[in-house]
């Protein structure tokens, strides 16, 4: 085996193998000399002296068949790796290893891309084994193979990087599985098991004692186990979690507990299940039991890390500070990981609680809420909402806030909110935005102290409304991105709006809420989305707004929608997702041309009887029932009545039949609102309001460019 580099060669063995000549001494036998004396090679070295530099870096290279071509290990750490050049790499790993690392070495030869700083465990001769850090690196074109870099994990570095390597995720699951990895170099097998209460993110007290119920979070090494042992995600019997328990919290405070041999281990679980459950080989095995502790008055105990390894191989004290020191620095990751997941939970409950939950017999809606990957700086503030209004109309609003986490959730919701409120009492949707505009502004005031260390400028809204009888939609926007029109015949493309600062702008950089009405023959598809879904590093915004037209184009009109919602985001979300993804799918279907009927009358006195006549006319055309059509009568003369002595010019009577029911509406140039109050007997004035409130079951005002409309709802 030559570990002598090639000259003309700069392959990632080669550059290691340099390296290490610089710091391994000479005159020694080596790993990579075959007359070495093979007895040398295969003793296991004491530790070093004190103060004794101790070399712990080596390279091993391998074909694509993951054969050992050469290797470099010619430090002292490294004697006893029976690495010679023609035997099969996965000869250095315990068997229960092999598939896993197997997996990893194959993914590096296919993509090319390396994999850095796995924590292995590597075979030696007499059976013992070494813990380092493996690297597994492509080789340089045109070389094929791959070099892997192996350090040995000394005590001190070993802490250092599995503190490093815990603390990289947010993600409750990821952080338990690098504690896991990092406490392998222990034992044969870890496990970390999370109170429940930590997994999934509620509040941890002090008080655990008979409380304690334990899930297992992580389990290393990945492999077959055997039936009735548990796995990530299983909860640990009752008795095993109070014993557990009992046994880390003793006199009141979080210890280290050691169970020497499988004979102690069932004479303390009693229970064969618990033993198959917990135990995790038929051989002989002890156990370390290392307490997950906040520091506190009292301390609060998140879990219990398990170390487990041969009988004859016991745990020295030495090795049981080093574990506790471990598990120490890194449990306040765990802590952190478990406010992350609280706070997570509760903003994707607040999202999900506003998402549109159907439409109606004129509009069918679809949506997908694709939250953004965990190791993301938390959930974001998208938001999208549809409901009918009172009027008949539907209320189609998306919106992005600005920012992450529960700042951003708060504002999500409260705006969300104001938005429903407002539209549903009849405000435009550029006035709407107004208010929105302002509730931003005012968040953002320091003074205020709504939202202290929280900016929500920036955030952008769009608010569709569709008319179902006039069969077109009104919109505004406020800095948002343009909705896409899918017409009946698959045409496809961008609305045509102008662009805005969005809301929270300074007054400077302030402009008016544009108004946009578009026409939308039934069997439209309007699509509502947010950034996430359009964003591509490789591509323009524009050209990701192309890509969305291009494949909600191919929505048929009678395919389910929310199926083709779903492949949609599933076509276009980038991976890996770095932010929230919102697409709201909306069909127009609107009313059948016989199921609405609108008249023009002057406003005279003669106007109520012209409207009672011509209604009642339809209302026998529809076959309307007689006590259905005696209260419509009388709500259209009081409503019109109403409208000829209140206000000026052309009264419009519109009557439309939904499936619950009958909507009437009488629309005036008149800017006075109706107000329902309580009168004397005596009082000969407003009194038709009081009879409109008793014969509907619900009516309202919505504003118009040219006065208002007062709509009612009559029961069929």
């Amino acid at each position: 085996m030559d570990s002598t580099p090639s000259p003309s060669s700069s392959s990632a063995f080669e550059l290691v193998s340099r390296a290490l000549g610089r710091y391994i001494p000479q005159g020694g036998a080596t790993a990579a000399d075959p007359r070495g004396d093979r007895a040398t090679r295969q003793r296991v070295p004491d530790p070093p002296a004190a103060g004794q530099q101790e070399q712990i870096l080596g390279a091993v290279n391998l074909d694509t068949d993951l054969i050992i071509t050469r290797c470099n290990l010619d430090a002292p750490v490294f004697a006893g790796l029976d690495a010679d050049a023609g035997k099969p790499f996965v000869e250095l790993l315990p068997p229960g290893d092999v598939p896993t690392v197997t997996r990893r070495l194959r993914q590096v030869v296919e993509s090319g891309e390396a994999h850095v700083a796995r924590i292995q465990r590597l075979r030696r001769c007499d059976g013992s084994e070494l813990v380092v850090s493996m690297s597994i690196l492509p080789a340089a074109s045109p070389e094929e193979g791959l070099t892997v870099s192996v350090i040995a994990m000394a005590r001190r570095l070993h802490l250092y990087a599995a503190e490093t390597a815990i603390g990289t995720s947010l993600d409750i699951g990821e952080t338990a599985q690098s504690l896991a990895e990092s406490l392998l170099a222990w034992g044969d097998v870890a496990a970390v098991d999370l109170d429940f209460a930590v997994w999934t993110g509620e509040g941890v007290t002090g008080n655990a004692q008979g409380r304690i119920h334990l899930r297992r979070a992580a389990l290393v090494p990945d492999r077959v186990w055997p039936e009735g042992y548990l796995t990530p995600g299983d909860d640990l019997p009752g008795d095993a979690s109070r014993l557990l328990a009992q046994a880390v919290l003793r006199d009141d405070a979080p210890q280290t507990i050691v169970i020497p041999d499988r004979q102690a281990v069932e004479r303390v679980f009693g229970s064969p299940r618990v033993v198959r459950a917990l135990v995790p080989s038929g051989r002989s095995a002890g156990v370390a039991c290392i307490p997950l502790v906040l520091d506190g008055a009292p301390p609060v105990v998140l879990g219990v890390a398990e170390v487990w390894r041969r009988a004859d191989c016991p745990f020295r004290d030495s090795e049981l500070f080093d574990l506790q020191e471990l598990v120490a620095r890194t449990a306040h990751h765990v802590d952190l990981a478990r406010q992350h997941q609280r706070e997570h939970t509760q903003v994707l409950a607040l999202q999900r609680r506003l998402l549109p939950r159907s439409g109606g017999d004129t509009i069918e809606i679809a949506s997908v809420y694709q939250p953004a990957t965990p190791d993301s700086a938390g959930v974001g503030g998208d938001w999208v909402n549809s409901f009918p209004l009172p009027d008949g109309r539907t209320a189609l609003v998306v919106g992005d806030v600005v920012g992450h986490g529960l700042g951003a959730a708060a504002t999500m919701g409260q705006l969300s909110m104001e938005a429903r409120a407002l539209l549903s009492a009849g405000l435009a949707p550029d006035q709407v935005l107004e208010h929105l505009d302002e509730t931003v502004t005012l968040l953002d005031d320091a003074d205020s102290g709504l939202a202290a260390g929280y900016s929500a400028l920036g955030s952008t809204c769009c608010i569709a409304l569709y008319d179902p009888v006039g069969h077109h939609v009104t919109l505004s926007s406020a800095g948002h991105l343009p909705p896409i029109l899918v017409s009946p015949d698959g045409h496809a493309g961008a609305l045509s709006i102008r662009p805005h600062p969005g809301l929270g702008a300074e007054f400077a950089l302030r402009e008016p809420f544009d108004v946009y009405t578009i026409g939308v023959p039934a069997g439209s598809v309007l699509a509502l989305y947010t950034d996430g879904l359009v964003e591509d590093p490789a591509l323009s915004i524009d050209e990701g707004i192309d890509r969305l037209a291009d494949v909600v184009s191919t929505v048929h009109p009678w395919d389910a929608l929310q199926q083709t919602a779903r492949h949609v985001v599933s076509a276009l979300a980038p991976a890996p997702q770095r932010d929230d993804v919102t697409l709201l799918l909306a069909r127009m279907i609107g009313y059948r041309k016989g199921d609405t009927a609108t008249w023009r009358l002057p406003a005279r006195s003669d106007a109520p009887a012209h409207a009672r006549e011509r209604v009642a006319a339809l209302l026998r055309q529809w076959g309307t029932r007689d006590d259905t059509r005696d209260k419509t009568l009388l709500l259209v003369s009081e409503l019109v009545t109403n409208a000829v002595r209140f206000a000026t010019g052309p009264v419009t009577v519109r009557l439309i039949r939904s499936g619950h029911g009958l909507l009437c509406e009488v629309g005036d140039t008149g800017n006075g609102r109706p107000r329902l109050r309580r009168g004397d007997l005596l009082d000969n004035g407003g009194r038709g309001l009081s009879i409109v409130h008793r014969l509907t079951t619900r009516w309202g005002v919505r504003w118009t460019d040219t006065g208002k409309v007062v709509w009612a709802e009559v029961a069929r």
